[in-house]
């Protein structure tokens, strides 16, 4: 026992063998960590209903992300009895397997919106960020009025989508095609949607911003905003998690 003491304190104090140690360490836990990630093609397991977001949706997430929304609201719910009760089921990584940044994290100035989608009607959402402390006082949020004022620029669409595509979101190339007509379809009242509806499931049309006459950037948002939390039964698919974690017995 003592000798062993006394090795430990000889490594302690020489810097050079210590730092020699240390490196072998991290190096050991790093490929035991890394290495099973060359062998598997994804680490995410797929849920039933999960899909890529629509072209007005991918409008919205990139005005939210663009405004820095993600600064004060995260979108992860932690498996912990306080969040689950006050946010909703905890957050599964296949629900933001699509998002490029995804939006996780811990910071949290505002409360988590993983799972806002239909807990708010279209009207709340735009009058909340039309002047915040009109439906919630204590808000510190500040005031995105001018999203109902502005048009939203529909000319990059279809690349957009492409460029997601190429980091691993399944857009097809009909989807692409379709991207700058999907994203006005969605938010018109007077359009057939079906077609939309059908290559994106559970996609919600109507006019969002209470003005059918323009395509807002506040449409967009709401419309992302609106979708949070919606698309996947988390129920079903924690307990498919779990046996799948659990494997063969």
């Amino acid at each position: 026992m003592l000798n062993v003491a006394q090795r430990h304190k000889k490594l302690e104090r020489n810097i050079t063998l210590l730092a020699s140690c240390a490196f072998v360490a991290v190096v050991i836990g790093g490929v035991v960590e890394i290495a099973p990630l060359f062998w598997i093609d994804n680490t995410i397991e797929k849920v039933e209903g999960m899909r890529a977001y629509t072209p007005l949706e991918q409008a919205g997430r990139d005005i939210y992300v663009r405004e820095g929304c993600y600064t004060c609201h995260s979108q992860m719910i932690r498996p912990f009895r306080d969040e689950v009760e006050r946010y909703g089921h905890y957050s599964l990584a296949a629900e933001s397997m699509y998002d490029h940044p995804f939006q996780w994290g811990s910071k949290r100035t505002g409360p988590d919106l993983a799972r806002v989608g239909g807990r708010y009607s279209d009207e709340w959402h735009v009058q909340h960020l039309i002047d915040p402390r009109s439906v919630v006082p204590e808000s510190v949020m500040p005031t995105y009025a001018f999203l109902k004022n502005t048009d939203l620029d529909a000319r990059d669409t279809g690349a957009s989508l492409t460029a997601l595509r190429r980091v691993g979101v399944p857009y097809t190339d009909r989807d692409i095609e379709q991207a700058e007509t999907d994203l006005k379809v969605q938010a018109d009242p007077n359009a057939d949607a079906t077609d939309l509806q059908v290559r994106y499931p559970k996609a919600q049309a109507r006019d969002f911003d209470g003005d059918p006459e323009r395509l807002t950037e506040m449409d967009a948002l709401v419309a992302y905003l609106q979708i949070l939390g919606t698309l996947v039964d988390v129920n079903s698919a924690a307990a498919q998690e779990e046996l799948a974690q659990e494997g063969p017995r």
